[in-house]
């Protein structure tokens, strides 16, 4: 199992590399940069003339190494997150990359990861509860669920969610984790002093990114689960089970549910990222500090290296997905032998 996950890590650090790669061309592809973003402000809000604000910007350009070709940006970039761990400096916040990916991915994967185990349980539990109801309204009303988890956008539930809290139910302090007399207070108020009050108001800030993400994920597992649950109660060994004279329960939950779950165990590889970029959607559309809205203003205004850095952790939780469903499969499965042809 460790040789496995070593080959499996090794793997990953060349697709690491290459997609940061294409990302970081991707990036730059469009014209301008973060100096014409210079330029516009001190044009429109600075006052200075066309020329003094494009002397301004060349200056920045040739300061920051803007003017560099891409290839030698690139490199120099990949070159500090390798030999230093340094992700380059964001020229919007002024500080160093990392420290906005200390302060945003947390809560970020805190969420996600919220909205994943969420999703696998309830939608876990729905697949038995509709494959265990073929046809009845149980089975019709989840499905009716999942297929409107699967085809209604997140951002849109999220825009609606957003409408009714401010313009309905009049809630203040949209866009931030805590209200504002909860903001400074530390969580552990002293030994075995949790300050309940803080969490309690974190979740009335963050549901709606946790039920929409969610919402989702929970679809397609509710479907996929639904799906391989049926299959495997059609097959040949499940009915010798039910001859034996096993309950219909010790079928359902000893045999057809664990063996079931394989396919959706692999699924959940791919699952993990679609949970993540929900919660960037739904935090976007709030306003909240996550990496979702940095990722959109350092795209807006040209911050290269804060939105690479970004998207390279993106694209890694991709692959530590996938790498965490292949160690779950051998342990759900003995028959599974990382390594062999057996």
């Amino acid at each position: 199992m460790l040789g496995f996950l070593g080959v499996r890590l090794m793997q990953s650090v060349p697709v690491l590399i290459v997609m940061s790669f294409i990302t970081f061309m991707i990036i730059q592809a469009p014209p301008g940069d973060y100096a014409d973003f210079i330029r516009s402000n001190m044009i429109v809000q600075g006052g200075a003339s066309p020329e003094v604000a494009t002397a301004a910007a060349e200056e920045y350009r040739e300061t920051h190494g803007l003017n560099d070709p891409l290839i030698v940006q690139y490199f120099y970039w990949i070159w500090g997150i390798v030999t230093e761990g340094d992700f380059g400096q964001s020229y919007a916040y002024n500080k160093p990359v990392s420290e906005i990916l200390a302060q945003r991915l947390p809560p970020t994967i805190a969420i996600a990861l919220t909205c994943h185990l969420l999703a696998t349980v309830i939608g876990i539990g729905f697949g038995i509860l509709a494959a265990t109801r073929q046809y009845t309204w149980v089975d019709t009303v989840l499905s009716f669920v999942s297929f409107m988890g699967m085809t209604i956008p997140r951002f849109l539930l999220a825009l609606i969610i957003l409408y009714i809290l401010v313009f309905k139910l009049n809630v203040q302090e949209i866009g931030s984790f805590y209200s504002s007399r909860y903001g400074g207070q530390p969580y552990w108020e002293g030994f075995l002093d949790f300050n309940w009050g803080k969490f309690w108001n974190l979740l009335q800030h963050v549901w709606p990114v946790i039920a929409v993400a969610a919402f989702g994920g929970l679809a397609y597992n509710m479907r996929v689960m639904r799906a391989n649950l049926l299959d495997t109660l059609n097959a040949q060994y499940i009915e010798t089970a039910r001859a034996k004279g096993l309950g219909e329960g010790a079928v359902i939950m000893r045999h057809a549910v664990p063996n079931a779950l394989h396919p959706l165990v692999a699924y959940q590889g791919v699952v993990l990222p679609y949970m993540l970029t929900g919660e960037i959607e739904v935090a976007i559309v709030f306003g909240l500090a996550t990496i979702g809205p940095a990722i959109v203003g350092s795209m807006a205004i040209g911050d290269v290296y804060v939105t690479a850095t970004l998207l390279l952790v993106l694209g890694a939780t991709l692959i530590i997905g996938n790498i965490i469903a292949d160690l779950l499969l051998a342990v759900l499965d003995p028959r599974i032998r990382v390594g062999s042809d057996k």
